[in-house]
Formats: C-alpha cells, sequence, structure tokens
C-alpha cells in the first residue's frame, strides 16, 4: 500500500511576527489530518547553550537549520501533515528548503508585520535582541513569491489561519515552491 506524502504549512516571516501563534491558531481549527508544529526556535533550544566562536556558532547554526529542513522533509515523507514556522533570512536556507521538501506539497505562506508592531512586540517579549525583525525585515521575504500572505498588523491571527485552512485544499498549480524552484534550482 502506498503511502500518502503529508501536506506541509510552510509559515515565513520575520521573527515576532505571529508565526507561531498562526500556528497554534492553526491547530485548533484543522480538522481533517493531524498536524504537527515544527518550529526553528524548537531546534535552537535543543542546542547545546555554551558559548561558541563566531566561526564555530555559524556552522552549528548551519547544520541546525539543514536538519530542520530534512526533518520536516522526513515528517512529510511519512505521511504526516506538517506547518513549519520558520525564518527564511538568508537565502540559502529558502535554496535548501527548496532541494529537499516535496514542492507540489508546500503551502507557501508569507507571515507580515509592519514594523512598528514588530518593534513592539519584540519589545513586550523580551526575549529577543532589540532589532532583530528590523534586520530580518527585508530579507525574508526577498524572493517574493507565495502562495497566499496575511498581514498580522492588520488582521487577526484567527483569521490568518482561516484564510490559509480555506487555502490549503486549494494549492494552486504550479506551488510558489515549484516555480521557486524554477527560478533557484
Amino acid at each position: 500500500m502506498g503511502m500518502t506524502v503529508g501536506r506541509i504549512i510552510f509559515l515565513n516571516g520575520t521573527s515576532s511576527s505571529g508565526k507561531s501563534s498562526i500556528a497554534g491558531e492553526l491547530l485548533k481549527i484543522l480538522d481533517d489530518g493531524v498536524f504537527f508544529h515544527l518550529a526553528v526556535d524548537s531546534f535552537n533550544a535543543m542546542r547545546t547553550k555554551r558559548d561558541l566562536g563566531p566561526d564555530d556558532l555559524d556552522a552549528a547554526l548551519r547544520r541546525t537549520r539543514m536538519g530542520f529542513h530534512r526533518s520536516i522533509a522526513a515528517m512529510a515523507e511519512v505521511g504526516n501533515d506538517v506547518i513549519v514556522d520558520h525564518v527564511l533570512s538568508e537565502p540559502w536556507r529558502l535554496v535548501d528548503c527548496l532541494n529537499v521538501l516535496p514542492p507540489e506539497d508546500v503551502l507557501f505562506v508569507g507571515v507580515h508585520c509592519s514594523l512598528d508592531e514588530l518593534a513592539r512586540r519584540e519589545e513586550a517579549r523580551g526575549d529577543r535582541p532589540s532589532g532583530l525583525a528590523a534586520l530580518q525585515y527585508d530579507l525574508v521575504h526577498e524572493h517574493g513569491d507565495y502562495d497566499v500572505e496575511c498581514d498580522t498588523s492588520t488582521t487577526d491571527l484567527r483569521e490568518c489561519a482561516e484564510l490559509i485552512k480555506k487555502f490549503l485544499p486549494r494549492r494552486p498549480t504550479p506551488t510558489a515552491f515549484t516555480r521557486l524552484r524554477a527560478r533557484y534550482l
């Protein structure tokens, strides 16, 4: 018996843009499967906390991201539906995802938020370096192609989740990942 590949809802946005909150809402409202929320922050939290030099830290972060991407692919490959929470702030991250994820099974979601609101959220959180989201702001959406987009500074998180839920069974052909793959690979 052939196994069905799981669907991947891939949320991309800056730190504090609302990706994790949207993922939480999606877990509450998606009723046609079992979904897992895989967040890059969770993978970072599993890593050793000792200080590393800049080169060692960069290498460890790259390996962490690459392992994260492959864990998404592995979960989907055996039939799990996955909600991904990621920050594609370096071009190689998108290229790596395009290489390892099945493009036809990815719903690529751009999670936007105004700079003022990002700064307010960062300050309220207190667990991120000040200005991190602003540094990521122009980088994460630089590729400019999504299946669906939402703005958490103007739209309620539940409404964003509802929009994504409605879009999931109607993924475009070709998907944004398919179009991006043709452009980057």
